[in-house]
C-alpha cells in the first residue's frame, strides 16, 4: 500500500433491494456504480476490491436486476496513523437491457431512479461507459439526468486494455468534449490489468470525504 493512499482492504456482500425499506442498516455513505448492460461493471467492482466473485460476472446483459449493497473498508497510513473508513458500494442494474419485457424495464427504471434521486447517503456515482464506442444516447441521457439530480458523477471508461494507448487517449478526449468534462471527472480503467485502480479509489474516497465518510 502506497503511503498516504487509500486502499480497499475488506469487502462483503450485504443486501439486495428494490425498495427503500430493504436497504441495509446501519446507514453508511454510498458510492454507486451504474452503466449500460455488459459494460464490465461486475468485473470492475471485483478488480477494485481485489476479490474475484464478489460481484457475479455474467455474459448475459442485464443480469443484475436488483440494487446490490457491498460493505467496503478502506485503509491508509497518514502521518504515522492507521486511518480506516467504511462505506457501501452500491451496484445498480444496467440501463439498455438486452432481454426483458417492457413492464420489467419500467419497474427497474422506477426503483433505480428513486434510489438515485432520493438517497440521503449517496456521495458519488461512478458512471461506467465502454471506451471502445462513441458516446451513446443512453449514456448521455443518463449523465445529464444524474447531474439534474445534483449528484457528483465520476465517469469511468471501462475496457481500456482493448485499445492502444493512443486510441484510448483519443476516446477519452472525445468523451470529455461530448459530456463537457474536466480531466478529474473522467478516468480510464482496465479490470484485467487493474490500471488506474489506486487513482479511482482515491477519487471515490475524496468524494466520500466531502460527504462525511465514516472514519475509524
Amino acid at each position: 500500500m502506497t503511503k498516504g493512499m487509500w486502499d480497499i482492504i475488506r469487502s462483503k456482500y450485504v443486501a439486495s433491494a428494490v425498495r427503500a425499506n430493504q436497504y441495509p442498516e446501519p446507514t453508511l455513505i454510498e458510492a454507486a456504480f451504474i452503466g449500460r448492460s455488459n459494460v464490465g461493471k461486475s468485473s470492475l467492482i471485483n478488480s477494485l476490491c481485489r476479490r474475484n466473485g464478489l460481484a457475479r460476472v455474467s455474459s448475459t446483459p442485464g443480469k443484475t436486476q436488483t440494487i446490490n449493497f457491498y460493505e467496503l473498508e478502506a485503509k491508509r497510513m497518514s502521518e504515522g496513523l492507521d486511518e480506516r473508513a467504511r462505506f457501501y458500494l452500491v451496484d445498480l442494474p444496467g440501463y439498455g437491457f438486452a432481454k426483458t419485457n417492457h413492464n420489467n424495464k419500467d419497474q427497474w427504471s422506477g426503483f433505480i431512479s428513486k434510489y438515485l434521486s432520493e438517497s440521503e447517503n449517496l456521495g458519488v456515482v461512478c458512471q461506467l461507459i465502454d471506451i471502445r464506442h462513441k458516446p451513446m444516447e443512453s449514456d448521455i441521457e443518463c449523465y445529464k439526468w444524474l447531474l439534474s439530480c445534483g449528484l457528483n458523477v465520476q465517469v469511468v471508461l471501462t475496457k481500456a486494455d482493448k485499445l492502444s494507448k493512443n486510441a484510448a487517449m483519443s476516446q477519452k478526449a472525445l468523451f470529455r468534449r461530448e459530456l463537457g468534462l474536466t480531466d478529474d471527472q473522467i478516468i480510464t480503467y482496465s479490470s484485467t490489468q487493474h490500471t488506474m485502480r489506486g487513482e479511482l479509489i482515491a477519487r471515490i474516497m475524496n468524494a466520500l470525504a466531502d460527504n462525511g465518510v465514516e472514519q475509524e
